[in-house]
């Protein structure tokens, strides 16, 4: 095997690794919850906190690639990986479980994209290409597969097992990376942004600790004190922002209509269907009461619909535009998390999975275009600052969508118990209808339009 290929393996095996853990965490949450006595609020910190720790790490990944070489990094992440998931699975209190996940989303954080960059380094042209379907493949295949493998570990062992399992993987990347990654030591580039990580941090974990603190205590004083250290924090990174040319999030970008308009559609669709699917994986399990199994097979459909969509609206793309493929995915995945509230104990299989395969099919679509249509406009500097704002917002929607809807859930569980797990769905399939004011907007419509009719538009006089 030849060395860039050596690259690409340990890269993929360490993406791999990070998406299975993800998914095959959430269908333990149920169960964390009733072992650890925790409410469904409060245990799906077991996935925020891992995101954060991800989404936190990642700006500083490239600064510690130079200061301490690839090859180093790359191995301490996998061993640091290995450590912390079984940590995690022998965790004896809740506190002790995000701690370990926190720290398990760092090194998740550390290895991803020094890993891509360095892949990317050695694949050109149309071989990049390749590599690029791969990583959409894995991203497929993993949250086909593992909320399936997991449930049917829960079931048959319970939910310690499941963080288990990744510590072999780990410990098999570390070892190649240490053993195979030959990359020399390069110069030390500028020190990354640490005020403007802090800050945007804080603004963050403000944001998730609220809605726990008003979703699972009701404690209103606690949330809006955090909801003001919130607002001061993204105001004063806001003046750091105007200061510093070098920020770690250049606002500026944002005005920009198709990486805006990506940005809200991943907030409507993967955001609010990492919400969904937690509470789905609740409602399920027991209200619906079906196995852990039976529910994690569920996103095989799911990934099914995804991946055809994918297909399709990825060769249809230039001609129909990225405007006609967000307003029929935004209406697919809503009105397939609407079909929810129409479930009860005696809906057929057949009926949950048209749900399923209904939510991957817009999730596809949207996530493809959303994907391509982000940094369509950026070039040099511009592309690696808007690329910023891209990998940040994609961790963060996770945490954001999971949290609201959650919250909103333990809310709707006090004034109407009987109905709460179809009226949050309800209101998550109106959430993710919301991008399509953008959509309705001539600006937008015009940025948008298919490829085709952008070159005949360009070549008419004026």
């Amino acid at each position: 095997m030849t060395y860039r290929y050596r690259v690409a393996l340990i890269f993929l095996l360490g993406f791999f690794i990070d998406c299975i853990n993800i998914f095959m965490s959430a269908i333990t949450l149920p169960a964390i919850a009733e072992s650890l006595q925790v409410s469904s609020l409060s245990v799906t910190w077991v996935a925020n906190s891992y995101i954060l720790g991800l989404t936190l790490i990642i700006p500083l990944s490239r600064w510690l690639a130079d200061r301490f070489g690839i090859r180093e990094l790359m191995t301490f992440s996998m061993l640091l990986f290995a450590v912390t998931a079984v940590l995690a699975g022998g965790a004896d209190s809740f506190s002790s479980l995000i701690t370990w996940r926190f720290l398990q989303g760092v090194a998740g954080g550390l290895l991803i994209p020094v890993g891509q960059s360095l892949t990317f380094q050695y694949f050109q042209g149309h071989e990049r290409s390749k590599i690029s379907t791969i990583i959409m493949m894995i991203a497929l295949i993993a949250p086909a597969l593992s909320p399936m493998l997991g449930g049917l570990i829960v079931d048959v062992a319970g939910w310690r097992p499941v963080f288990y399992v990744n510590a072999p993987f780990a410990l098999l990347t570390a070892l190649l990376a240490w053993c195979w990654i030959k990359e020399p030591k390069t110069a030390t580039c500028p020190a990354p942004d640490l005020k403007g990580l802090l800050l945007v941090s804080i603004v963050l974990a403000s944001l998730l600790i609220a809605l726990s603190l008003y979703g699972e205590y009701h404690n209103i004083s606690g949330a809006l004190a955090l909801a003001a250290l919130m607002l001061l924090s993204a105001r004063l990174y806001y003046r750091h922002y105007q200061r510093d040319p070098q920020a770690i999030i250049d606002l500026s970008l944002l005005k920009n209509t198709r990486l805006w308009l990506s940005v809200a559609v991943y907030y409507a669709v993967p955001g609010v269907f990492t919400g969904v699917n937690i509470l789905a994986i609740f409602y399920l399990t027991t209200v619906l009461n079906l196995t852990t199994g039976v529910t994690g097979a569920f996103m095989l459909l799911y990934a099914a619909g995804a991946l055809v969509s994918m297909l399709v609206s990825g060769a249809l793309y230039n001609k129909a535009g990225a405007g006609r493929l967000f307003f029929i995915s935004l209406l697919l995945h809503s009105g397939g998390i609407a079909l929810f509230a129409l479930t009860d104990v005696n809906t057929p299989l057949w009926f949950i999975g048209l749900i399923y395969l209904l939510t991957g099919t817009g999730g596809g679509i949207a996530a493809n275009c959303a994907q391509t249509t982000a940094l369509y406009d950026f070039r040099d500097a511009q592309l690696t600052k808007a690329s910023v704002i891209w990998n940040i917002n994609r961790q963060i929607v996770f945490s954001i969508g999971a949290a609201l809807l959650m919250t909103l859930y333990q809310t709707l569980n006090i004034i109407i118990p009987e109905n709460a797990f179809k009226m949050t769905f309800l209101c998550a399939a109106v959430a993710g209808l919301i991008p399509l004011i953008f959509l309705c907007r001539v600006r937008y419509r015009t940025s948008l339009k298919p490829a085709d009719s952008a070159t005949e538009t360009s070549h008419e006089p004026s």
